[in-house]
């Protein structure tokens, strides 16, 4: 019932959207291009309808992530923890191959999507100080079209480093667009989150639920410093006070009494609990196609193939697996205490059931089981999949997979475009956040504090029942339902040595698979360390010019005057 009543209100939400988008679309094609189009006067901007109308519509732009082939790639796939599956293993992003190119065309995807998102907030904050709306209203809205530009300007900045910075409504052709630096873009986002995270609403309910509040501008904002701050050797106007600025604006979050973090770390992923307490931040889909747009199509990517195993045919429950995406070795073997931190078996789908009859299958009986090990000196009714840890290779078409995107709302098996919520800000990555802020400034023992607050709900609870690997798999005794908090609760000396690669590995397990990896190395400038060392995909053509995405010819050809290559293009694209 929770699950019907929120869609609903997604449902009114994106009605308004999609009455308006036209319109914004008409006034915001090809921008950074010099082609000339039909535009809609900036007087359109000064009336509640037509803010109203921009408001709407950039909401929609931030479903481009997971309307195709976009995020999961550029965040994923190339990484210590992910690779590239049977469906994904040549991808130039999963091997940093030669045609990751400037020519590449889900970079200009990436690159126009935004930048148009970004002009229609220009537009409005251009627009609002003559705009006819109370000051309160000019406030809220202004507030929101800061947001919206923030992240928009996070997600480019943070793949291809020095872009243009174009801060005013673009009126008539433009060709010149020169780069800013890296310091200038963090600058404008820093100050459009501070102002958002003063002015936004204070909660979003009813009609307007799901839209941005000031505590997602806070964890935001406090990604965004935390960000700035990381670097030791790159460039992004890093500030001595970054940390405390990170711990302050993510405590602002942690201390609303608006969040929670769910007890059990698998209801996050159960898709009738969507909106739940721990969410700061969606982004929405509808169950109604005309409003869908092109969906949420993550529940393409993660799925490994089953149809073709007895008493097993493709369904809405299981999918449809297009096999992107599996884990690496570190992932299985490395990353997690399997035992005693329910992540681990948690995050993964292990077992399907049957549902299609054979002469020894009845529905709902095992049908594939995945394991880590190998099987015991038995018959096995079901298909038995031991993970191949010594050629990693072999599990790139059967794999168990990352939970975290099935999508059983879908209306049939072959439905490609997924109505389920994408989560983009949630409590436990805020207190992790505030965790490697504190560890940074050098307090281990407040990062210590926070840390375990993530890793009491990770762990098994007192009375939880354990799945069965726990004793099949992992040595523990079948039946015990003792806590295993005190197997994984961590100390300040625990974090002292290495501090930065705990976090990174701590941000792995939390939020493994959840679109963050690719940048997480990045801002720790570990990328090529971590890829060299456990993606066996990835290791041999990974350089350190990889930390930057290339940027994208057509954006370059329409340049006039055009600059050198080393004023347009990032080194290692030329």
């Amino acid at each position: 019932m929770k699950t019907m009543k929120y869609r609903k209100s997604i449902d009114i939400i994106f009605t308004m959207v999609y009455g308006f988008i036209s319109l914004i679309n008409v006034s915001c094609d090809d921008f950074l291009s010099e082609k000339e189009v039909p535009r809609i006067t900036s007087d359109f901007y000064k009336t509640e309808q037509g803010i109203l109308a921009a408001v709407d519509a950039t909401y929609a732009y931030m479903r481009f992530g997971v309307g195709g082939e976009f995020s999961n790639v550029f965040t994923e796939l190339g990484t210590d923890l992910i690779t590239g599956a049977e469906g994904a293993l040549s991808y130039p992003y999963n091997l940093y191959s030669a045609t990751l190119s400037p020519t590449e065309s889900k970079l200009y995807s990436l690159w126009e999507n935004h930048y148009k998102a970004i002009g229609v907030t220009n537009l409005v904050l251009d627009a609002l100080p003559e705009a006819s709306v109370s000051e309160a209203e000019k406030e809220s809205y202004g507030a929101e079209m800061n947001f919206f530009r923030a992240y928009f300007y996070f997600d480019l900045v943070q793949q291809f480093g020095k872009i243009p910075l174009v801060t005013k409504a673009i009126q008539e052709p433009q060709t010149d667009f020169k780069r800013s630096s890296v310091s200038d873009v963090y600058k404008l986002i820093v100050s459009d989150l501070r102002y958002a995270a003063e002015h936004l609403r204070e909660s979003a309910t009813g009609t307007e639920q799901s839209k941005a509040t000031k505590y997602a501008a806070a964890h935001l904002l406090s990604k965004v410093y935390l960000t700035r701050g990381s670097a030791v050797t790159d460039q992004r106007g890093q500030l001595s006070t970054d940390m405390d600025s990170a711990y302050y604006y993510a405590k602002r979050v942690i201390d609303s009494p608006k969040y929670t973090l769910l007890n059990n770390y698998s209801d996050l992923w159960d898709v009738n609990n969507m909106g739940n307490r721990e969410v700061i931040f969606s982004i929405q889909f509808t169950l109604d196609p005309i409003y869908n747009g092109d969906g949420n199509k993550s529940h393409l990517y993660w799925g490994s193939w089953y149809e073709d195993q007895p008493g097993m045919k493709r369904d809405i429950a299981n999918g449809r697996p297009y096999r992107f995406h599996r884990a690496t070795n570190k992932t299985m073997f490395e990353l997690f205490d399997r035992k005693n931190d329910s992540r681990f078996y948690k995050s993964f789908k292990w077992t399907y059931y049957c549902n299609k009859v054979t002469s020894s299958l009845a529905i709902g009986d095992t049908a594939i089981y995945y394991s880590l090990n190998a099987p015991k000196n038995r018959t096995y009714k079901y298909k038995y999949f031991q993970w191949n840890k010594d050629d990693p290779s072999k599990n790139n078409r059967y794999y168990p997979i990352v939970l975290k995107y099935e999508d059983p709302l879908r209306e049939t098996a072959n439905e490609q475009k997924g109505v389920r919520e994408w989560v983009r800000m949630r409590l436990g990555e805020t207190y992790l956040i505030a965790a490697e802020a504190a560890g940074r400034k050098g307090d281990y023992n407040l990062a210590a504090d926070l840390i375990n607050v993530i890793r009491e709900r990770a762990s098994w609870k007192s009375g939880e029942k354990k799945v069965p690997q726990y004793w099949l798999e992992e040595g523990g005794e079948m039946d015990n339902t003792e806590s295993t908090y005190e197997n994984i609760k961590v100390t300040a000396d625990d974090l002292k040595e290495n501090f930065v690669d705990f976090m990174l590995d701590e941000r792995g397990r939390e939020l493994l698979g959840e679109y963050t990896r690719w940048e997480d190395l990045v801002r720790c400038e570990k990328l090529v360390e971590y890829v060299k060392k456990w993606n066996l995909d990835a290791m041999k053509n990974i350089q350190e010019y990889h930390k930057l995405r290339p940027i994208p010819q057509k954006h370059i050809d329409r340049l006039n005057p055009r600059g050198s290559d080393e004023e347009e293009q990032n080194p290692g694209y030329f």
